[in-house]
């Protein structure tokens, strides 16, 4: 790494506009889907993201591109190896920090104090207030003696949306390798023995330490949690929600009281995540009966809520998708 560091602290950051840009989806027609009709298409691939009528109403709204020309008579006979476009019209999304505050920097990376509610990386209703935003749009405002090619600001792990920390970010392609590489490493260490148990092999380069305040009194002083991590089918996820599941993939978190409030009945923990699942700390605290205090999905157990479908709103929004008021926290 380079010697001309920073350590001193430094706060940036644009405020979002009201509307981010839109999305743009292509898809290329295989000739296995030549001579279906344009609302067939989108309505067959993508019934997920919008029902029927959804889809009719983005292509009478002019939001559907064939080859390049606005096409807005859903029953257009499609040919093979056509380019369709469709643009999702902007939106406002919800309001989220923008400011981040620099602990450390040089040449290379960049270790962020990432604020509570903000995203890591572009996903669902967040596509443009992200930490990656931020990052392309500093960029873009400094004058940076490397060159163009090799910048590449890019966080190199993720925390949950709604966890504040250090985040680890890389300003140059070969960083980013190296840095993800060590993350990589770490969570390969942790295997399943033959009793479907996770134990570590070998030292980590990197160590990921956590506070977190948890719902009731943990008896013990110090917990290991070695429960595997997978993915069930879940209403209004599309990729599915990790859940604790002897199936899943090994997982390793120590666990350590540091104090114990008997009149809010809460504990302030310290959690080492041997591995990096997707929302382990929240899966593995529930798993033991001591759920983050206030988390809104996971419950004793390591296992979602019960899913209320009258909690769904199923109106369409202006570009025809579900308005769904049911978000789910990551």
């Amino acid at each position: 790494m380079s010697n001309h560091l920073r350590t001193q602290s430094l706060v940036f950051g644009i405020p979002w506009p009201e509307l981010n840009e839109g999305l743009f989806y292509s898809d290329v027609v295989p000739h296995s889907d030549s001579e279906l009709t344009l609302i067939d298409f989108y309505s067959r691939k993508y019934k997920n993201s919008a029902p029927l009528q959804g889809w009719l109403q983005r292509i009478q709204n002019g939001q559907i591109s064939v080859d390049g020309r606005v096409v807005k008579d859903p029953n257009t006979i499609l040919s093979g190896d056509s380019v369709l476009v469709y643009h999702r019209l902007p939106w406002k999304e919800p309001d989220v920090p923008h400011l981040l505050e620099v602990l450390y920097e040089d040449d290379d990376m960049v270790a962020l104090n990432k604020p509570s509610g903000l995203q890591v990386l572009p996903g669902g209703l967040f596509q443009q207030r992200t930490v990656l935003t931020q990052l392309c749009w500093s960029v873009k405002k400094q004058n940076s003696t490397l060159n163009s090619q090799e910048t590449h600001p890019v966080p190199v792990h993720r925390l949950g949306r709604g966890t504040s920390g250090i985040l680890l970010c890389a300003k140059t392609k070969v960083a980013k390798t190296r840095l993800a590489a060590y993350f990589a490493d770490g969570t390969s260490r942790v295997r399943a023995t033959s009793n479907r148990k996770a134990e570590r092999s070998g030292t980590r380069k990197i160590s990921k330490i956590y506070r977190a305040l948890v719902t009731g009194i943990l008896v013990d002083d110090k917990v290991i949690i070695n429960q595997p991590i997978g993915i069930v089918r879940y209403p209004g996820v599309a990729k599915g929600l990790y859940v604790a599941s002897p199936s899943g993939k090994p997982a390793l978190s120590k666990v350590e009281v540091l104090e114990r409030d008997e009149k809010q009945n809460c504990t302030l923990v310290q959690v080492e995540i041997e591995s990096g699942r997707p929302h382990q700390i929240r899966i593995h605290l529930s798993f033991i009966g001591h759920p983050l205090l206030g988390d809104p999905l996971y419950i004793a157990g390591g296992q979602p809520r019960c899913f209320d479908p009258e909690l769904v709103d199923e109106s369409f929004a202006q570009d025809g998708s579900r308005s769904a008021s049911l978000e789910m926290s990551y």
